[in-house]
Formats: structure tokens, sequence, C-alpha cells
């Protein structure tokens, strides 16, 4: 089999493994495509999409690792979290990573709600910044599927045009 087809079929595997990793906390997803689509840029030796596109590419994927943090405590801070709040769903947030779905949906909210009740000592208060904080999160994952699809589209229209 052609060298240039056993590349584009791994770029392909790549991103589809990306996409699941959107959803999916143990995948990296947003680094997988943006991998998939450089090997496939490279199987044709970056002769229709080159290193501007790639630049491009790269850019909207360092732009995703920011809209997790970000969502999660605008939705946090929506609901009337505290700064510490906010923190407490950021750390929630990472440390949720290492407990795979379950925890990234419990982590932002038990982090928000922590934080909160030792700003002040209100369990409506802190179960509402919790709940802002999962919200956000939700919003996080949708704006970064929303972001998968931009970066193939980029990718599409770069290649053809």
């Amino acid at each position: 089999m052609d060298s240039v087809i056993l590349l584009w079929i791994f770029a392909l595997i790549l991103v589809l493994i990306g996409f699941a990793g959107l959803l999916l906390p143990a995948l990296p997803g947003i680094p997988l495509i943006y991998a998939g689509l450089f090997l496939a840029a490279w199987a044709e030796d970056f002769a229709f999409v080159g290193w501007i596109t790639l630049l491009i590419l790269g850019l909207l994927a360092l732009l995703s690792y920011g809209i997790d943090f970000a969502a999660t405590a605008m939705g946090a801070k929506k609901f009337g979290a505290s700064p510490r709040a906010l923190w407490g769903a950021a750390m929630g947030t990472l440390v949720g990573i290492f407990f795979g779905l379950p925890g990234i949906l419990i982590g932002p909210f038990a982090g928000a709600l922590i934080a909160e009740l030792t700003h002040k000592n209100d369990m409506q208060a802190a179960t509402k910044a919790g709940i802002g904080a999962t919200l956000g999160l939700l919003l996080g994952a949708i704006l970064k599927i929303g972001l998968a699809f931009t970066m193939v589209g980029v990718f599409v229209m770069a290649r053809l045009i």
C-alpha cells in the first residue's frame, strides 16, 4: 500500500479518536485532532496545507485549553460565586480529570461548593456556585466541539482552495 494512503488513514484515525476524546476524558481530543490534521498535511508534503494554516490550527488547539477553565469560571461567576469558588472550580476540574467522566462532572461542582463554603458558610450559595461551575463546564465542552469542527473546516478549506 502506498505510504501516502497509509498516512491519510492514520491521520483520519487520529482525528476520529480526537473527536471521541472530546467526550471521553481519558483522551486529549483537540491535540489528537491537530496531530491528525498535521499528519494529513505532511502526507502531501504540505503542498495544499502549509505552515500558515497549521499555525492557525495550532492556535485554535491552544485556545481549547483556556475554554475549559474560562467557561467553568464564568458559569460559577454568573451564579454569584466568589473568586475563591472560581479557583475551587478550576482545582476541582483538574482533580476531576483523574477520575474519568464522573470526576469531570462532579469535580468543578465539588470544588466550587467546598471553596464557597470556606468563603461564606451558606450551603445554598455554595450549591448555586457549584451548579454554575458545572453548567460552565458543559458550555465549555460544547464550545470545544465547535472548535474541533472549526479546525477540520479550516483544514478542508485550505486543502480545497
